[in-house]
């Protein structure tokens, strides 16, 4: 959800150069920007020391024109500051306010593609506030038949995970359209193998799990060449709207509104409204999950069939 505010970074300074630091994911993903002569994965988290890391790294990295954060963490504001760059923007907390130049207040009332667009323009005079869509470089890979991609994890917790038999259901209902392509992470082959299993029970052949088998870009290489994507909350969710693959997303905890498929032409949420959501909780609280336990897979079903793929 950063990369619209990296296009309009280039946009503004098109003989820039990018240096990308942040998590394993994050840097595998955006390391193929044409602008990109470094990218360095941040694994001061790691450390015994995060302060002493911190100042590492910073060293390391040595002073750029400009340095922004997208976000609002100490050791991220610390990290900008201890390269000596004078023009660092971050979101307006305590510590940025300590220790940087530019803190604009961000409302958060509004899609992070938003909010991350205004905090990389604070400083530009000339944005016209249009928010591009999302972007990866990472080359879509062709299949031979169409393909529907089941995206039954969610690394932020359970809470936002739908049930493997409810993605099966759906899976069935269209594999005599579209081969299916299994997806997850490490820590979801088994959640995968269970949506395989009903799968097999339902009699359907047509499926490849590739769940855990998957580096970076080959997670997002298969993601963009899908025809269709059905989906949790995620990681991977936004991936596919960068490729603008027609997708099917899943909400229950977590805030539509601030994190759905950005600018995705072909994109529906299937969410319903409850009190107690979005608790934006890893896990359910409450203890029912209801927010999510009670959507259907003919609800899911519906969404797709109105994609009009």
């Amino acid at each position: 959800m950063a990369t619209p505010a990296i296009e309009l970074l280039a946009s503004h300074h098109p003989h820039a150069s990018f240096t990308f630091v942040g998590s394993y994911a994050s840097i595998e993903a955006l390391k193929y920007h044409p602008l990109c002569s470094e990218a360095i994965i941040d694994e001061t988290k790691k450390a015994s020391n995060r302060f002493m890391a911190t100042y590492k790294l910073a060293k390391k990295l040595g002073e750029f024109h400009l340095a922004v954060t997208f976000r609002n963490q100490l050791h991220s504001s610390l990290l900008l500051r201890l390269t000596g760059t004078v023009v660092c923007i971050a979101r307006r907390s305590w510590h940025s306010r300590f220790l940087l130049s530019h803190t604009p207040k961000i409302s958060t009332n509004q899609h992070l593609a938003i909010q991350y667009s205004k905090l990389a323009m604070s400083n530009v005079d000339n944005w016209n506030g249009e928010v591009p869509p999302l972007a990866l470089y990472i080359e879509p890979k062709k299949f031979e038949k169409p393909n529907l991609g089941i995206n039954a994890g969610a690394t932020y917790g359970s809470a936002k995970r739908w049930y493997p038999e409810k993605f099966a259901e759906v899976a069935s209902e269209f594999s005599d359209k579209f081969d299916i392509l299994i997806f997850g992470g490490p820590g979801e082959v088994e959640m995968a193998k269970e949506i395989e299993d009903n799968l097999i029970s339902m009699d359907v052949k047509n499926f490849t799990n590739i769940a855990g088998k998957t580096n970076i870009q080959e997670l997002c290489a298969n993601i963009a060449g899908c025809s269709l994507f059905i989906t949790n909350d995620s990681g991977p969710m936004h991936v596919a709207a960068a490729y603008q693959v027609p997708t099917v997303a899943i909400f229950g905890p977590t805030k539509h509104k601030e994190t759905s498929q950005w600018k995705n032409e072909k994109s529906k949420i299937v969410r319903h409204d409850m009190d107690c959501a979005p608790c934006m909780k890893r896990e359910c609280p409450l203890g029912h999950h209801e927010c999510m336990k009670n959507i259907t897979a003919s609800e899911v079903i519906e969404a797709v069939k109105t994609l009009a793929i």
